[in-house]
């Protein structure tokens, strides 16, 4: 990063298409501070000693929404960014329009569409088995695509500037992550 100018680059994209390796990899290669809706959830999930799953993270984004507004994330997301230390930022799990009303406005704002084959997807996350919900079968995964929570990531992809392609390895991931690099710096 050669300017002073603050770069958001903002993932969106189903579960296991690779959001989280992006913004590592962002991180490790580029230093750039990540933020994670879920880790917000998983906070307070881990605060009151509850299992770390996807239902879980679903009900409690669900309710957090229903009772504080649909924007309250977005909010707390966009505060944090701003007062973020480093000039590139990435965030790993915009799901919803409301997730980016705030951050849309910030200067360096760029949303990132990131898709993979579903099958692939399903072979990643059988893999890392980060949440307990990662063990399951092919056909409740396919399933599980059809919650609100899942349907709503469709809708804000459209309105990506950016898309990147994540059926290859990571080094054909990586260098597609640079070239964004390179275009917004």
């Amino acid at each position: 990063m050669t300017n002073n100018k603050k770069h958001i680059f903002v993932f969106v994209g189903m579960a296991g298409s690779g959001k989280n390796t992006c913004t590592n990899y962002l991180h490790t290669k580029y230093a750039a501070d990540i933020f994670s809706f879920t880790t917000m959830l998983k906070d307070v999930i881990s605060r009151f000693y509850l299992e770390f799953n996807r239902d879980n993270l679903i009900k409690l984004s669900e309710a957090v929404r229903a009772i504080f507004g649909e924007d309250l994330l977005a909010k707390t997301m966009a505060k944090d960014v701003e007062n973020a230390s480093s000039n590139m930022i990435a965030i790993d799990n915009a799901r919803r329009l409301a997730d980016i009303k705030y951050l849309s406005q910030l200067p360096g704002f760029v949303l990132i569409e990131i898709a993979a084959d579903m099958k692939t997807r399903f072979e990643r996350i059988s893999k890392r088995g980060e949440k307990t919900s990662d063990a399951q079968t092919f056909e409740q995964f396919v399933a599980e695509h059809q919650r609100p929570t899942e349907l709503s990531i469709f809708d804000l992809a459209k309105h990506a500037t950016e898309h990147i392609n994540n059926d290859g390895n990571s080094e054909q991931l990586y260098a597609q992550v640079d070239e964004l690099v390179k275009k917004y710096s």
